[in-house]
């Protein structure tokens, strides 16, 4: 109870483990509503630009960060002692895949161990990371129960999957609905309270395992979905038709269809990531999910069909792939990001160095990459590199990009995200 009337009188001390794209804006709602909030990373980097008052996330400008320090709301640090000071703890640290394709969840498991080593009565602990169902039931209460302390009397523990989309002008955390599953009822009831301070809609579920799977179905349905229509373009080019117009024409349906869109591959760190760490849940129970290896299967092999279409366009001009000069537009994973993480610009960029090809790329937001230990450079796009370049290929579309200049200048463009949509030109060729 006094927890449940210290989150209504804003007196309640937030403490959110992991400074990330999830984390960040997580404490920069927290802050805006009222709350004191402390942020806890192990990253140098990050801590050294939160001292400077520079947000390096997409969702959080470095004024907004500036204001929450200047008015007490917000503090960094890389120490774990103030944990003990907090009334309320979200971890909310990466979980990546090993090259196994087993999850790890040794970042999880740390941010726990640092947690249960300061645990005190009446702390509320959520996990935010994504992870497979049972994480938080079998892997974080067990690590929090070394403290001698007793769930659902002297502490409480939740899970609360992170919704985050960055750069979304329209959905951000207030108005997305957050779904919150407790590892017992009055944990779900704390955290239930705890998010119906900055969100509009809460949703509860009944426990830890049904949040946890929430978050994989909302995205194992993107990947089934993007796996579909990356078909769907293949189906299309075979048969000699636009996809973008057979997908356009689909979606003025309106019931029982839901628009989703071709690409060189799937990137970022969800969508690649979220399903395989059901699928490995699942192996482990002697269920094999079908659904979401094939769709992984087919996202997966989008860049090797890009380097085939590329190729192919090409191959139509006599000019072989090893030595012609290929410009990448994009090297994020979505527009108006510089998240490159899992980027399929990447991929594409990979296979075709690797197959001889002089690879340059423009984006400005990625103003660097390294691929095969080689350091690019973003470059301009000025009138002499696309004239200069045996194909440019659309693989991010940036909206800051002049796509009709791109097709006057370019002498054969490969539009793999539908950039150049009710424009034309001679050396066009769309996924």
């Amino acid at each position: 109870m006094n927890l449940r009337l210290r989150l209504s009188d804003k007196s309640a001390r937030i403490g959110i483990l992991g400074l990330g794209y999830v984390g960040l804006p997580l404490a920069m709602e927290f802050a805006r509503k009222g709350f004191r909030v402390t942020g806890f990373d192990v990253s140098p980097e990050r801590l050294n630009f939160l001292s400077k008052g520079k947000s390096y996330v997409l969702d959080v400008s470095s004024a907004e960060l500036k204001r929450a320090v200047k008015n007490g709301r917000f503090s960094a640090s890389g120490k774990f002692d103030g944990l003990a000071e907090q009334d309320v703890l979200i971890i909310c640290v990466q979980t990546p895949l090993r090259k196994t394709k087993e999850p790890d969840v040794s970042n999880i498991l740390a941010a726990a161990g640092e947690v249960g080593r300061r645990l005190r009565k009446g702390q509320l602990v959520v996990l935010e990371s994504t992870t497979y169902p049972g994480t938080t039931r079998e892997m974080v209460l067990p690590v929090l129960q070394k403290s001698g302390l007793k769930l659902g009397k002297d502490f409480y523990l939740a899970f609360s999957p992170e919704r985050v989309d960055p750069g979304n002008p329209t959905y951000r955390i207030a108005n997305t609905p957050k779904v919150v599953g407790g590892a017992e009822a009055q944990s779900t009831r704390l955290a239930a309270d705890l998010y119906a301070e900055i969100v509009e809609e809460v949703v509860p579920v009944t426990s830890t395992e049904a949040a946890e799977l929430v978050k994989l179905l909302e995205n194992s349905f993107r990947a089934v979905n993007i796996a579909l229509v990356n078909e769907m373009a293949q189906i299309c080019h075979r048969l000699g038709l636009d996809v973008w117009e057979v997908i356009a024409a689909a979606a003025t349906k309106p019931f029982g269809f839901m628009p989703f869109f071709p690409g060189p591959g799937i990137g970022g760190h969800c969508i690649p990531k979220d399903p395989q760490l059901l699928s490995w849940k699942m192996k482990t129970l002697n269920f094999e999910p079908r659904f979401i290896q094939l769709a992984s299967a087919i996202n997966g092999a989008m860049p090797d069909y890009t380097l085939g279409r590329i190729t192919s366009l090409l191959n139509a001009a006599r000019k072989p792939l090893n030595g012609s000069k290929i410009l990448v537009l994009g090297a994020s994973y979505k527009p108006g990001s510089s998240d490159s993480r899992e980027s399929p610009s990447i991929d594409v960029m990979t296979l075709l160095m690797q197959a001889g090809a002089k690879v340059s790329y423009h984006d400005a937001y990625v103003p660097a990459l390294e691929i095969l230990g080689k350091r690019l450079e973003s470059v301009a796009l000025s009138g002499k590199t696309l004239a200069s370049a045996d194909c440019v290929a659309i693989l991010t579309a940036h909206r800051e990009v002049d796509y009709r200049r791109v097709l006057r200048l370019a002498r054969r463009v490969f539009d793999a995200r539908n950039a150049t949509r009710g424009l034309g030109a001679p050396g066009l060729s769309k996924l």
